[in-house]
């Protein structure tokens, strides 16, 4: 296969344009040059830019020591794109409202909380996925990923939240945290890799 197509498939390629999306997008809303809505809004590249390295890592495993998906993990992943698919339309819903008219507080409270059932919603099928996972193996494989992935964002938070008491720090919403949690999924993924030679939930 030629080096550039190699380069095309390689997983740690897509996990490193996700991650510097992700910095970019964090980078540009902290310092200003773009809104809270925007910045959440294009969160979309970098989620793209990682599926695509999980997919690519998952199909490169189901061909050596990984197992092949099941039909447990293709509904987790059905699930999972129809609340990026609901939390980008409140977006989208919110905007549309936003640009018609100045929104009522209980309005703009109810537009607030879409984006963030959908999200609610991302939560319930990764604990779907472990309730209805039958391989053991696989499912020690999502909860190590589950346990990474929160130390990694408590320890974040809590860094971040002294550092920003001593005025070290910009201050930064409270649902980046789930962001940094998300992105901590992969970093449980990539522990389960080095370890256990499998990705988990891919």
């Amino acid at each position: 296969m030629p080096a550039a197509g190699t380069l095309r498939a390689s997983p740690a390629l897509w996990a490193g344009l996700a991650f510097a999306a992700f910095g970019a997008d964090v980078a540009l809303a902290l310092t200003g040059a773009i809104g809270k809505p925007l910045a959440l809004l294009l969160l979309i590249v970098p989620t793209a830019l990682l599926y695509r390295a999980m997919r690519l890592a998952g199909g490169s495993a189901a061909g050596g020591a990984c197992q092949p998906k099941g039909e447990v993990q293709r509904r987790y992943v059905r699930r999972v794109m129809a609340f990026t698919a609901a939390y980008l339309l409140a977006f989208a819903l919110q905007a549309l409202v936003a640009a018609q008219s100045h929104p009522p507080v209980p309005l703009r409270a109810a537009l607030g909380l879409l984006p963030a059932l959908a999200i609610l919603g991302v939560f319930w099928a990764i604990g779907r996925l472990i309730v209805e996972e039958t391989d053991e193996f696989m499912r020690m494989l999502v909860v190590r990923q589950v346990l990474v992935a929160t130390a990694l964002t408590l320890s974040a938070a809590t860094v971040w939240g002294f550092l920003e008491a001593a005025d070290a720090v910009p201050h930064v919403d409270a649902y980046w945290i789930a962001v940094v949690w998300f992105f901590g999924q992969f970093a449980g993924a990539v522990a389960n890799r080095v370890t256990y030679g499998s990705w988990g939930a891919l």
